[in-house]
C-alpha cells in the first residue's frame, strides 16, 4: 500500500521543538526561516505536485484543513483529510459545505460538533511512539505548563493556579510572532514572581525529565482544544494532568485515573490535593493503552483499506454500467 502524507510546510517533520500536527505526520521548518514571507504559495506548490503524482499512490493523506478538498476532488485517487484544527468559526461553515464529499478524520468527538453531519469516517486520537518519552526517577518537585503561549492557552490561569496552590510553576512554552504582544503585556508580568520560571520552548530530549519532575501538568485551556498533543506527552512520562473542561479534554484525560478534569481556578487547585492518589506507573500504562503510534497506524490503516474498496467497488459499477 503506497500512502502520500501531506502534512503543513511551516514545520519540521517530525519537529525538532513545538509541533503537534507535525508530530504524528521539510528537512526545513518554513517557522524558523524568516526569508518566506508567504507561506502559502509553497503550499499551493506542494498541493500541485503532489496532484500530478497522484497515481502513484494508493491513498492520498492530507493533514491541510481545507486546502485540498476542491482540487483533490476532481481526481481518482482516494484522499482523506486528517482535521487537527478548530471548525466553530462561522467560515469554516461555507469551506466545509463546499465540497460536502470531502472524507474526513476527527481527532476527537467534540471536534466535530460544529459541522456534525460532514462525512466523518471516524475519530483517531493521536499517538507518540512508545519510546519517544520515558518516565525519569524524579521527585516531583513542581507544577509544569508546556506548549504555547497564546489567549487560549491561558497559561495566566496556570500561574494563578500554582500561586494559589503554593507550588512553583516551571513554564516550557514557545512565543509565536502573532502572540508576542500578548505575551509582552499579559504574561512578561508575571514572570517576575521568584515561584514561576519561563523556560522558553523545548525539544524531546528535555522533556522527559522536565515532566516527571512536574508533580502535574497544568492546561488550563479557554478554548475547543481539538486534541492537545502536550497531555499525552505528560502521560507518557507518567505524570497527571489538570486539564479545564473543554474541548477534548474529557475524551483525554480520565477524571481520577490519569488526572483530573475541571472546571476553573480553585477546582483545579482542590484538584491537585487529590493527585498523590493518582499512580504514575497506571497513568504511562494507561498512555501505552490508549496514545501510542502504533494503535494510531492501525486506526489508519483501517481507514486506508476502507477508502481503497470503496474506490475499487465504485471503479467496478461504473464499468458494469458502462
Amino acid at each position: 500500500m503506497r500512502i502520500a502524507q501531506i502534512g503543513p510546510l511551516t514545520e519540521a517533520i517530525p519537529p525538532k521543538l513545538y509541533g503537534g500536527t507535525e508530530r504524528v505526520v521539510w528537512p526545513r521548518a518554513l517557522r524558523l526561516d524568516g526569508t518566506v514571507r508567504d507561506a502559502n504559495a509553497l503550499h499551493m506548490a506542494m498541493l500541485e505536485t503532489v496532484f500530478q503524482r497522484s497515481h502513484e499512490f494508493d491513498v492520498l493523506h492530507f493533514h491541510l484543513d481545507y486546502y485540498p478538498f476542491s482540487l483533490f476532488s476532481r481526481q481518482r485517487t482516494p484522499f482523506v483529510t486528517t482535521l487537527h484544527g478548530r471548525l466553530d468559526l462561522p467560515e469554516h461553515q461555507v469551506a466545509f459545505k463546499s465540497v460536502a464529499s470531502a472524507p474526513l478524520i476527527s481527532i476527537s468527538n467534540n471536534q466535530r460538533t460544529p459541522i456534525g453531519d460532514a462525512p466523518w469516517m471516524g475519530t483517531i486520537y493521536h499517538g507518540l511512539p512508545a519510546s519517544l518519552l520515558m518516565p525519569q526517577p524524579r521527585p516531583p518537585e513542581y507544577l509544569a505548563f508546556m506548549g504555547r503561549i497564546a489567549p487560549e492557552k491561558a497559561v495566566d490561569q496556570a500561574i494563578e493556579i500554582a500561586g494559589r496552590y503554593g507550588l512553583p510553576l516551571k513554564i516550557a512554552a514557545k512565543v509565536d510572532a502573532v502572540d508576542r504582544e500578548y505575551f509582552e503585556e499579559k504574561i512578561e508580568p508575571l514572570l517576575d514572581r521568584r515561584s514561576v520560571e519561563f523556560i522558553g520552548e523545548i525539544g524531546d530530549d528535555e522533556k522527559p525529565a522536565f515532566l516527571s519532575g512536574a508533580m502535574a501538568l497544568l492546561v488550563p485551556m479557554a478554548w475547543p482544544e481539538p486534541f492537545g498533543l502536550v497531555m499525552i506527552e505528560a502521560m507518557a512520562c507518567g505524570t497527571p494532568v489538570i486539564a479545564y473542561n473543554q474541548g477534548s479534554a474529557p475524551e483525554i484525560v480520565e477524571d481520577g485515573s490519569t488526572g483530573f478534569v475541571v472546571q476553573d481556578v480553585a477546582d483545579a487547585v482542590a484538584a491537585l490535593d487529590r493527585v498523590p492518589t493518582l499512580s504514575r506507573k497506571h497513568i504511562r500504562k494507561r498512555f501505552e493503552e490508549r496514545f501510542t503510534s502504533r494503535r494510531m497506524a492501525q486506526d489508519y490503516l483501517a481507514v486506508y483499506h476502507s477508502l481503497i474498496g470503496a474506490a475499487a467497488l465504485a471503479e467496478a459499477n461504473t464499468a458494469i454500467a458502462v
